[in-house]
């Protein structure tokens, strides 16, 4: 049973960070039986792996080593939505609805309208490419590279989840220059407009016209979202195994 529990926090880990699974959207009991039905089909391939002796002394640190090495493996994809939350709010900002907030449904926070839009964008993109799949995968070969119980005394890689977390910004830079682009040429347009002509009531136009190109800059680029997303996705995978792999090694 100690073995079983072992697996478990490990594939809860999982839960609770990765995207579309750690929603608060989705109740807790779905994603407990998950939890349980995923911990149910490893559990008799890799947790016999355990060599070592259980008690209570040493459960506890092996428990935290699963969760943590869980957590991880959500983390890492989660930054991708993540970054595209960055955008979302990037871009609220040059609209000026930053402070317009709705409640998201996903988090039950208070977030930007933009930023909203962007998160749910990017889960069904997540979704349709079946990313959802690869986690699970994921966390099934982890047990092959790091097994049940070594987890206890391994030294986490910090550089490398440095940069696993500079996705993040890298995302948001991508999918929000184009409107940012275009926002600030309106500015400069504006702004020039209304120096050269005092009556030109800039402060409306200026407004109306930034949120209308941004608009049609945003349903010109957002057919590119699903090959970037894919990309930056496949590359999140890469550097999990990455992750893992110096993981073992120092371990």
């Amino acid at each position: 049973m100690a073995r079983f529990v072992l697996v478990g926090f490990r594939v809860g880990g999982l839960m609770t960070f990765a995207p579309f699974f750690g929603n608060a959207s989705i109740p807790l009991t779905v994603k407990i039986g998950l939890t349980v039905l995923i911990t149910y089909l490893l559990a008799p391939i890799y947790a016999v792996s355990v060599s070592m002796a259980l008690s209570i002394g040493n459960l506890l640190p092996l428990a935290l080593g699963e969760i943590a090495l869980g957590l991880l493996t959500g983390l890492c994809v989660q930054f991708v939505i993540e970054g595209m939350v960055l955008a979302g709010q990037i871009i609220s900002f040059q609209f000026g609805f930053s402070l317009e907030n709705i409640i998201d449904p996903t988090t039950q926070v208070e977030i930007t309208v933009f930023a909203t839009l962007y998160e749910l964008v990017a889960l069904l993109i997540f979704l349709q490419l079946g990313a959802h799949r690869w986690l699970i995968r994921a966390i099934g070969a982890s047990f092959r590279l790091l097994p049940v119980g070594s987890l206890a005394t391994v030294t986490w890689p910090a550089p490398e989840l440095t940069r696993a977390a500079g996705a993040l910004w890298l995302i948001g830079a991508e999918i929000a220059l184009p409107i940012l682009v275009v926002t600030m040429l309106t500015d400069f347009t504006v702004g020039f407009l209304g120096k050269a002509s005092p009556q030109f009531p800039a402060l409306f136009f200026g407004i109306s016209a930034k949120v209308l190109l941004g608009l049609m800059m945003l349903s010109a680029t957002i057919g590119f979202w699903p090959r970037l997303l894919e990309r930056h996705l496949f590359h999140a995978m890469s550097t999990l195994e990455s992750l893992l792999t110096v993981t073992q090694a120092g371990g």
